[in-house]
Formats: structure tokens, sequence, C-alpha cells
């Protein structure tokens, strides 16, 4: 698999949109092995400043000595950032090579994966290989039902400024956002 096949099948599941549940994430990292359970993870909630938090800590983390991976969404220029380990973008090569190992656990799965739950897993898997010291983990949407929230005990939980957004999903008043995050 090349990367642009490796795009094309990660695009190719963005049909399923978004449909909230752990189910699908947890049964497809279940037969991949379980790699977020080997992981140390800051997992980052909230409407705005995410990604700045996320970037922030991630330095103040790296400045530390630690070595680390960050997953974030959505991307701004390139696909593989949304997978960094030490600032550095996830390569193209390890981005192909990830996803391929995924691919046939997604592929068998009867209710198959949306393509954050398949981004999610490859970036998962991607910090297992790596063997990052931490993780800073931001949220795609909500946090209560996110993809992102089968680490089980996350070394810190954060979640910045909360609005109205996702309303649909997530409920029309600050409080049941709040909730759902």
């Amino acid at each position: 698999m090349n990367y642009q096949e490796t795009l094309e099948y990660i695009h190719s599941t963005c049909w399923k949109g978004s449909r909230p549940g752990l189910e699908r994430i947890t049964e497809l990292l279940g037969r991949m092995g379980n790699p977020e359970k080997g992981l140390r993870c800051v997992h980052v909630a909230g409407t705005n400043g995410k990604g700045s938090f996320c970037s922030m800590l991630s330095s103040v983390l790296m400045k530390a000595g630690y070595r680390v991976g960050m997953f974030t969404s959505p991307f701004i220029e390139e696909f593989e950032e949304r997978m960094q380990a030490d600032g550095e973008n996830i390569s193209r090569e390890m981005l192909a090579e990830v996803t391929e190992f995924v691919r046939p656990f997604a592929d068998s799965m009867e209710d198959s994966p949306t393509e954050f739950e398949l981004i999610t897993a490859i970036g998962f898997e991607y910090f297992r290989r790596i063997g990052v010291d931490v993780v800073v983990l931001e949220c795609g949407m909500g946090g209560r039902l996110d993809s992102t929230n089968v680490v089980d005990d996350p070394l810190l939980s954060v979640i910045t400024g909360i609005a109205l957004d996702h309303t649909e999903y997530l409920g029309d008043t600050i409080a049941a956002i709040a909730g759902e995050k």
C-alpha cells in the first residue's frame, strides 16, 4: 500500500459519517491486540482551544525530556499532521505501513469503523510501535462517546473552553455539552 492508496482507503470510510459510540473502536482495537492499553495518555476535550493546548503541552513535555506522541484533528495542510512524535509528523511510509496493518482488522468487522475511528486506531498503533512516553490525545467530537475515549486510565483529562457545537450529537445547552465532554 503506497501513500495515495492509504489516503484513499482512509477517506473511503467517510461516507459513514459520525456515529458516536465506543463499540466499533473497542472491537477494532481488540482485534489489533489493544495497542492503546500500553500507552500513557493525556486526554483533551472541549470546544475551543484543544489543538493549541495539545501543542503547548507536547512542547512542555518534550522540553522535560519525554518522547511525546500527539494525536489531533483536523489537519491544516497535510493529513500526517494528525499524528506526531516529538513534533514531527508521521512519515508517509509509516502511515502506509500502519494502515496496512490495521486494514484487515477493520475490513473484517460487520459494523465497519468510521473514518475517525479508523484514524484513531492507526494513531494508537503508530504510538505503540514507536514507543512514546506519553500521548497527548485530542478528542474528535464530544468526549464520552468519542473514539479517543477508549483510554482506560489517562494520566490527566483536560477540558478546554466549552461552547455550543455539534448540538445535534451533544445537546443544545452548555450544560448538556459539558456533560458529554
